[in-house]
């Protein structure tokens, strides 16, 4: 099953959509470098402290709390440390470029939860086989916000069109390691949709998404998202849409890939253009 995970530091919203079926309640202390990468862009930046590992700890019961550490860095061992001791299941590894930062963070960590290191740089792909082989590593994440960048491409989801996450998933299944990309808006919604998206997780054999800022509008209280939207229903929707991809014949994916790659490639155009 494709676990869902959202990224919120507010205790009564993660109960909210984890008791709608949000499978990943994600809390994300990453800020070295951030805006000096992403600072041009609009892109999530996070202001989540460790007290927020806490207090979502503490508000949603049995459900997965994954959280983003800077990267590797003089401080690691107390972040690790500091975000263990407050209950998180996953740690997540970002913007990592050498063996020697991955084997570093896992070491600290010993094997007390499972390791993610995201993906999103052009030196984190040559590693990949390497990295998917590290003990201490339960799955991959790709980041395609910096991953793209790092590219040198417009347009965050030209990786998925050029067959870079083809070759992606082809290395980690090889290494019968789990991964996932990218984020997920609602059903029906914009001009790369999020059943195509959701096509291609299925054809590519991904596990993991995250419901985007345009899933919940960037929602900062809970009568906010129940205004906004019926949290439980876009989720069953999104589920609906996964559950019938699963079921759909590999030429129906085929086709849903080719006619993303057409949008993909009209929208980095016209990005491209205004640049």
């Amino acid at each position: 099953m494709m676990q869902l995970m959202m990224i919120v530091n507010q205790p009564d919203i993660a109960a909210h959509v984890a008791a709608c079926g949000v499978d990943r309640i994600f809390v994300d202390l990453e800020y070295l470098g951030k805006q000096e990468r992403q600072g041009h862009l609009d892109t999530w930046m996070s202001r989540h402290t460790p007290d927020d590992i806490s207090s979502i700890r503490a508000a949603i019961g049995n459900t997965t709390l994954l959280v983003r550490l800077n990267p590797w860095h003089a401080g690691s061992h107390g972040e690790i440390e500091d975000a263990l001791t407050r209950g998180a299941d996953l740690l997540m590894l970002p913007m990592f470029k050498s063996m020697d930062e991955v084997q570093g963070f896992c070491r600290l960590v010993r094997e007390r939860v499972p390791v993610i290191p995201l993906a999103e740089t052009r030196e984190a792909l040559n590693i990949l086989p390497l990295v998917a082989r590290t003990p201490g590593v339960g799955e991959i994440f790709i980041g395609l916000n910096d991953l793209h960048l790092s590219l040198g491409q417009a347009f965050m989801f030209q990786p998925l069109a050029d067959g870079t996450l083809d070759r992606i998933a082809e290395t980690l299944a090889k290494a019968n390691m789990p991964f996932g990309f990218g984020g997920l808006a609602r059903i029906g919604e914009g001009l790369l949709t999020a059943e195509r998206i959701i096509g291609e997780h299925i054809r590519l054999g991904s596990r993991s998404a995250i419901l985007s800022r345009t899933f919940h509008r960037q929602a900062k209280t809970l009568d906010e998202l129940n205004k906004e939207m019926d949290f439980a229903c876009e989720i069953a929707k999104l589920r609906q849409f996964i559950a019938a991809s699963e079921a759909a014949h590999p030429s129906v994916l085929e086709s849903n890939r080719q006619e993303l790659k057409q949008i993909v490639s009209e929208i980095a155009l016209r990005l491209a253009n205004r640049n």
